[in-house]
């Protein structure tokens, strides 16, 4: 009988990051240097991911800005919106 292989969600691969993180902030004590190194981790990935998917990423460089920047844009919006909600601490209903 054949398994068949279950694909994270991007949820769960976020989750994965964010654990390193919180492990890293308790290594470091330095929350803000652990959230620059993840931002500038990100940029690199996504500039390869660019690189990898695009024919002319010198001609297609604004929009892939554009877009990467308004994709997080969005995704921090909601983030920021569910720690106004619940307050790191506060107990979730």
């Amino acid at each position: 009988m054949s398994e068949e292989k279950q694909e994270l969600t991007i949820y769960q691969i976020a989750d994965q990051f964010i654990a390193l993180a919180n492990q890293l902030s308790q290594q470091e004590n330095d929350i803000g240097k652990v959230g620059t190194g993840m931002r500038y981790a990100a940029s690199r990935f996504n500039a390869f991911e660019a690189a990898i998917k695009s024919s002319d990423l010198k001609a297609e460089k604004d929009n892939a800005l554009e877009w990467f920047a308004k994709e997080y844009k969005d995704m921090l919006e909601e983030n920021l919106n569910d720690h106004i909600a619940y307050p790191p601490g506060t107990p979730r209903d």
